[in-house]
């Protein structure tokens, strides 16, 4: 299949995010400025505006941008699995088409650090680290290369990791090449917990905007919100410095370009920690893509999933797409060549709980294994209902409505479309319990 626009082969870039919401954009209504270039590339570009992964925790999300498959597939379905070698990733796709394959940054799909030449998916050349949160700090940027070479990068982590892949676009200018660029950033410091922004921007951003959901749970928000903004401005800067490095090189107009990240963040307002739930705050990301097929100036609305961006950039390439690929290229979608899509991203949750979850244009509707540990299990036979929103009326997602006899029908299509998508997806149709109903003419107290 080969809807792109171009007959040459394009350089493919993906600028790949840690745990960044979607709110931290202009274009999402950020009124920060904190991310000028990604909001002007959006736009010359497409913009994904309705964007979300399917499974919000970083080892699972990456599996399924490496190899197209859901994380229940491909059997990493938490942290701490790595990929199996057997899995063709995208590395293994652009390599065969005749590109030059190269990583940079965060990995965590190994098993250890630094991670071995057959757990590294297929890249050619590596600069990376399996668990960059442990090996490196803020200004400690410590990673491996392909001869497992401990390498330190100065500056700040942002910036070093953007300088290194500058040097990779310069170096290998001469031959089409496909380049992850994996950021920790704006994910928090793990042995600090803290989310350390760049000297400057340290305290550029104290009470600062604060997300509607954000400010009526609390959480950590108040804690965490300056450090988390200065990130992404970095992060953001960042991107411009890269754009700017391709102009000079005179790629600018030969490169396909993905920004997207892994999950969000709700601050230790849905949960004990940042992500692994079935709320916006957890899997609604910043999505981008422009370049060569790309360059359209258009923002999609539909609900596109994670799963749908390695068919898209192997499609922007024409290359093929393999027939085990679980999502669909958005390229058809993007140049007015189709206009069906299904209107729902389906999103697996773990290690917080066996979840499974439906996010639709006006619903959100969730629900979970009862005990049942989702760091020893993948799926379960059992569910019962959890949550559902109406995000018409509660677009930060503030009002559970999972019992409100108002929304049986709703729930009743709800559930059967989310048990549809678990068999075409596990091969397996489970059971999901119903919630208790109540007949109360108002809706219930605030209850995440």
């Amino acid at each position: 299949m080969n809807s792109s626009s171009t007959s040459a082969k394009p350089n493919v870039i993906v600028f790949f995010t840690d745990q960044q919401r979607w709110d931290t954009v202009g274009l999402h209504g950020n009124p920060l400025d904190l991310t000028p270039n990604f909001d002007r590339l959006a736009r010359r570009g497409t913009h994904l505006a309705n964007s979300f992964t399917c499974q919000p925790v970083c080892g699972p999300a990456r599996s399924a941008l490496m190899t197209g498959k859901y994380p229940t597939t491909t059997g990493c379905y938490r942290n701490g699995i790595p990929l199996p070698a057997a899995e063709k990733t995208l590395a293994h796709h652009f390599r065969d088409a005749g590109y030059r394959t190269g990583y940079i940054g965060k990995w965590h799909l190994g098993s250890q650090d630094p991670v071995p030449e057959e757990e590294r998916g297929g890249y050619q050349d590596w600069l990376a680290a399996n668990l960059l949160e442990f090996t490196s700090d803020s200004y400690n940027a410590t990673l491996y290369d392909e001869a497992n070479t401990e390498v330190k990068l100065p500056g700040y982590r942002v910036d070093a990791l953007a300088d290194a892949a500058i040097r990779y676009a310069a170096d290998h200018q001469a031959e089409p090449f496909f380049l992850f660029l994996s950021f920790l950033e704006p994910h928090h410091q793990n042995h600090l917990d803290n989310y350390p922004a760049p000297h400057v921007l340290q305290n550029r951003y104290v009470d600062a905007w604060t997300p509607p959901d954000l400010a009526a749970l609390g959480g950590t928000a108040a804690q965490h919100l300056p450090g988390y903004y200065g990130m992404v401005k970095r992060l953001d800067d960042a991107l411009g410095r890269i754009m700017d490095a391709l102009y000079s090189l005179g790629l600018s107009d030969d490169t396909i370009v993905l920004f997207t990240s892994d999950h969000a963040c709700h601050f230790k307002t849905r949960n004990a920690e940042y992500k692994r739930s079935c709320h916006d705050s957890s899997i609604r990301v910043p999505t981008a893509i422009w370049g060569p097929g790309f360059d359209v100036g258009r923002e999609l609305p539909q609900i596109t999933s994670l799963i749908d961006l390695p068919a898209t950039l192997l499609d922007g390439a024409g290359i093929p797409i393999p027939e085990e690929f679980a999502g669909r290229s958005l390229v058809p979608l993007i140049q007015n060549k189709t206009t069906d899509w299904d209107e729902e991203a389906f999103v697996q949750i773990s290690e917080s709980q066996v979840g499974r979850a439906l996010r639709t244009q006006r619903f959100m509707y969730c629900v979970s294994a009862p005990e049942a540990s989702g760091w020893d299990r993948a799926a379960s036979d059992v569910y019962e209902e959890e949550s559902l929103y109406d995000l018409h009326a509660d677009p930060y997602q503030l009002m559970n409505l999972i019992g409100h006899a108002t929304y049986e029908e709703v729930k009743v299509d709800l559930r059967e479309r989310l048990l549809a998508q678990i068999e075409k997806v596990e091969g397996q149709r489970p059971t999901i319990r119903p919630a208790a109903s109540h007949s109360s003419a108002q809706r219930p107290e605030l209850h995440i």
